[in-house]
């Protein structure tokens, strides 16, 4: 794969991940959506059928990676790096784009912000939020988490016709999903950076009326929880298998 198919695979993939991701939750999330308070396990659903969207759609440009913990990890089992910032520009720069197709979705909703009787904070839609702040607790929750995805993701590689099938992306999506369920409460699982740095970047930038801070002293937790997590599998992945 070329480092151009791999840069714009990883944009278009991306974004659609972060499109449907973040969009689920403004469903639940924003006043006057249709799907307000559909709760958590809607969330979870919306956030795996990003990743089967998204890394179906990229996979025969990149691999469908999206998700620089995964990215990381592969290139630590194959010790191959030549093109793991390809990856991870192509994912910061679609994480962007996904969040502001978000924005442009839900304007209404965003708009209907301007209302101090509707006020609420917007952070959650974009990035993720922690149930209970300690940043040592919320850091090791993102470690796990990361390494339930990645972990399985390098271990699905090993059976034979998986890849070339489709289906280990199908997989990786009900993972996702899994993961949410499992492990999502603490932190909202971020387990990829940028899935949470650039949709952030963008909800600082967006003109939303009344949208609250977009808590930078805690932005580096869902960034370097999920680099340690890939790390860690794979170290593990390359001792054990």
């Amino acid at each position: 794969m070329s480092n151009g198919d791999v840069f714009v695979g990883e944009i278009i993939g991306t974004a659609i991940l972060i499109l449907f991701g973040a969009g689920v939750v403004a469903a639940v999330v924003l006043n006057h959506s249709k799907a307000k308070d559909a709760g958590w396990v809607v969330i979870a659903l919306g956030w795996g059928f990003g990743v089967m969207a998204g890394a179906y759609t990229a996979a025969p440009l990149s691999g469908g990676h999206l998700n620089p913990a995964v990215t990381l990890g592969i290139a630590i089992d194959t010790g191959t790096w030549d093109q793991v910032h390809v990856y991870v520009a192509g994912q910061l720069v679609g994480a962007m784009l996904g969040a502001v197709l978000c924005w442009l979705v839900y304007y209404a909703q965003f708009r209907a912000n301007a209302d101090e009787d509707l006020a609420q904070p917007t952070l959650g839609v974009f990035a993720t939020t922690p149930a209970i702040r300690h940043p040592l607790a919320n850091l090791v929750t993102e470690i796990i988490a990361t390494v339930g995805l990645v972990l399985p993701v390098l271990a699905f590689g090993l059976t034979e016709g998986l890849g070339e099938s489709g289906t280990s992306i199908l997989i990786v999506s009900f993972l996702v999903v899994g993961i949410g369920l499992s492990l999502g409460g603490p932190t909202g699982y971020a387990i990829n950076p940028a899935r949470d740095l650039g949709p952030r970047v963008v909800h600082a930038l967006l003109p939303i009326p009344n949208k609250g801070t977009s808590d930078w002293g805690y932005a580096w937790v869902p960034v370097v929880g999920p680099l340690i997590g890939a790390a860690l599998s794979g170290v593990v992945f390359n001792a054990a298998f």
